[in-house]
């Protein structure tokens, strides 16, 4: 892997030098353990002029929830609990003989930024913007395949949850169980906090787990994912509890389930990513659901778990090969309930057999 983060580093240096910077320092943490492999607490990058350099307050442990440093990489230990890396790399970069240094202005705080600037005055800082964030954009094969475990990984889990007793439990205990099997199937942990939602609760957006316990009826919405390597998947599916769907319930999932085909159908290399969103999105609207659907029908995913691009109206850009993308539209109607059906997938041209499909578990409507 120290070759392919050297690739990656070169990159964004060619971008530097194009831009007039002859350093850079990279604060924003999934950005930083792209770059070098491993993101501990607090940690930045500086790409020098002479030397690229990893500055944190400890070593890296080589935990999963931090990655593993590029052994070609050099570590520097900030030697106060206090110091801030950004500012020392900064002073480190001006030692270098850098006369400008670009920065994550999106990252970092107006007190930070300020900071930067009194301990090196003689340093142009320019503003690197999201450089990084499209470099990451497309994932290679490593990525994929980390994509590809930790979508199985939340397919497991949450299979092993359908075959246990429902009724009764709370959305909070199933919550807390999918996330102690996701660990159990080898996670670093979950991609993002685990949503349950039963009866009313149903297919809402982000919803909190409650005290709110599954009865029969009920249709029960449930969205996590799993964390490997530190890349991040995500899956939601919704079902009935314990008896026969009323015809509201089937005539809701239907619906829910053609606009995210028709959104799953839409991913190619070169459609707009808001004509994803169209796609799914104007199924809800012919059906009169235009009011209250969400921002976005999809985002992208990696390591983080809301990540570019966004599928969205106003979203600007065409998608590339081997960008994973959620598509994952909803309906929640307030007090009955709703659906939310959630896939995790990889674009790719209609040669290579089209969007890879990466959370298997079943879309069908199963009564639990």
């Amino acid at each position: 892997m120290s070759e392919v983060y050297a690739a990656r580093r070169e990159r964004l240096r060619e971008q530097c030098t194009t831009g007039g910077s002859a350093a850079a320092v990279v604060s924003r943490p999934a950005n930083v353990r792209y770059l070098a492999g491993a993101a501990p607490g607090g940690a930045v990058l500086l790409l020098g002029p002479r030397d690229d350099l990893l500055l944190c307050r400890s070593l890296p442990t080589g935990e999963p929830t931090e990655g593993r440093a590029d052994e070609a990489l050099r570590v520097q230990v900030l030697g106060s609990a206090g110091a801030d890396a950004a500012v020392a790399a900064a002073d480190l970069a001006a030692g270098q003989g850098a006369d400008s240094l670009a920065v994550e202005e999106h990252h970092l705080t107006v007190a930070r930024h300020r900071a930067l600037a009194s301990v090196a005055p003689r340093l142009r800082l320019a503003d690197l913007g999201c450089a990084v964030e499209q470099l990451r954009l497309v994932k290679d094969d490593e990525e994929i395949s980390c994509l590809r475990i930790a979508a199985e990984i939340a397919d497991q889990a949450l299979g092993e949850l359908l075959e246990s007793i429902l009724v009764g439990r709370t959305e909070r205990h199933l919550a807390l169980e999918l996330e102690r099997r996701l660990v159990d199937h080898g996670a670093d942990g979950p991609a993002f906090a685990t949503s349950v939602g039963a009866g009313v609760n149903s297919g809402r957006g982000g919803h909190r787990p409650s005290d709110r316990r599954v009865e029969e009826g009920d249709f029960l919405s449930v969205c996590l994912g799993a964390s490997y390597r530190g890349y991040r998947s995500e899956i939601g599916r919704t079902f009935v509890i314990g008896t026969t769907p009323a015809d509201w319930q089937i005539e809701l999932y239907d619906l829910v389930f053609a606009a995210q085909r028709a959104g799953r159908e839409a991913l190619a290399p070169g459609v707009e990513y808001r004509e994803v969103d169209h796609a799914a999105r104007s199924v809800l609207d012919a059906a009169g659901y235009a009011d209250g659907l969400p921002p976005a029908t999809g985002h992208g995913v990696g390591l983080e778990i809301d990540e570019d691009p966004q599928l969205a109206p106003g979203a600007m850009g065409k998608l590339d090969a081997c960008v994973p993308v959620t598509v994952e539209p909803g309906v929640h109607l307030p007090g009955r309930g709703g659906v939310r059906i959630d896939d995790t997938l990889v674009v790719r041209p209609e040669a290579d057999g089209g969007p890879e499909l990466l959370t298997i578990t079943t879309k069908e409507l199963l009564a639990l």
